[in-house]
């Protein structure tokens, strides 16, 4: 029995890779315009992920390093015909420099007072979108904005942007992996359980925090520069509070303790408001019950859920095998 698991692993990894490879060339064009939002969706939720899950901190200022990244790359490739990678690289720089120097102060707070820090941020930052038009183009925008060329092959449509992003995000998730399971992540775990014990223990708490808020507005940032280059457009009504908010829906509603439950908060972001639109006025109402259903029914996502489901199956196959 239990030589015949590994088996059963690697046969299950290769199916989902045969779907993930030939999904975008059998769904429609705006279903596979949504996967590529669900990529998109899934490295900026990583970073939220991050933080409540293994910091127990809420963060909603993702939006702003999400809107760094995008007018960064907006910026540097309509504005100073500066090829797409500096545009990825100074939004980058720029979010990680505004996270450490926003975080060292900010993280001192706990609780709701942190919370309502980072909204303010947010808040913050939407406001200085709109004002500064000189920058950002305020509510008319910057569009123009070139698809990726990479080496030539220019990523012009859904399903070639489809394997660029998600590639982007496995390898997003591969380096949070790799944070969760390495010491830090054992740190990061003692200080969410008990931050007077890791403090007993000698564990910087200030300098820890603000590592993972430095990582978290990475991944903000890059997915602002991917979303700026697959829309071809930006404009202040994507990076409000709103959007933060959903940012951090995608690890609430997924899991925040498990990084494949990212993708699972994105998949419900992004594919439950577009299959309810069709349902009238109403479906904001609708989308708002299940957001509720799933917080209050399963406190720790559809993952964690999952999870329990899994091993009572298990336990009652094992009962039966004896």
């Amino acid at each position: 029995m239990t030589s015949s698991r590994p088996l059963s692993s690697y046969v299950t990894l290769g199916l989902a890779l045969v779907v993930w490879a030939i999904l975008p060339f059998v769904v429609p064009r705006h279903v596979a315009d949504l996967l590529v939002f669900t990529g998109i969706y899934t490295i900026a939720g990583l970073g939220i992920g991050l933080l409540l899950g293994h910091c127990g901190i809420v963060n909603l200022a993702q939006a702003t390093f999400y809107g760094l990244g995008a007018y960064a790359s907006a910026y540097c490739t309509v504005m100073m015909g500066l090829p797409s990678i500096v545009g990825f690289v100074v939004g980058a720089a720029i979010s990680m420099a505004l996270a450490y120097v926003i975080g060292r102060p900010i993280l001192r707070l706990t609780g709701y007072f942190l919370a309502l820090g980072t909204l303010a941020l947010s808040a913050i930052a939407s406001a200085l979108f709109f004002e500064w038009d000189w920058l950002t183009g305020g509510t008319l925008g910057i569009g123009g904005i070139p698809k990726l060329d990479l080496f030539g092959f220019v990523l012009d449509r859904p399903s070639r942007y489809y394997f660029f992003v998600w590639i982007v995000a496995f390898a997003c998730m591969a380096a949070a992996h790799n944070l969760v399971d390495s010491r830090s992540g054992l740190m990061l775990r003692a200080m969410r359980d008990s931050s007077t014990a890791a403090a007993a223990l000698s564990v910087d708490l200030q300098s820890l925090r603000t590592r993972v808020f430095v990582v978290c507005a990475l991944f903000g940032s890059l997915a602002g520069s991917l979303f700026a280059h697959h829309a071809s457009f930006v404009s202040t009504q994507s990076f409000t509070v709103d959007r933060s908010i959903s940012f951090l829906l995608i690890p609430v509603i997924g899991g925040a303790t498990s990084i494949p439950g990212i993708v699972v908060g994105a998949l419900f972001v992004t594919f439950l408001p577009e299959f309810l639109s069709k349902l009238g006025d109403i479906h904001q109402i609708l989308f708002g019950l299940a957001l509720v259903a799933v917080v209050v029914l399963l406190p720790d996502g559809l993952m964690g859920a999952f999870g329990r489901l899994w091993t009572r199956l298990a336990a009652r196959q094992g009962n039966h095998v004896r």
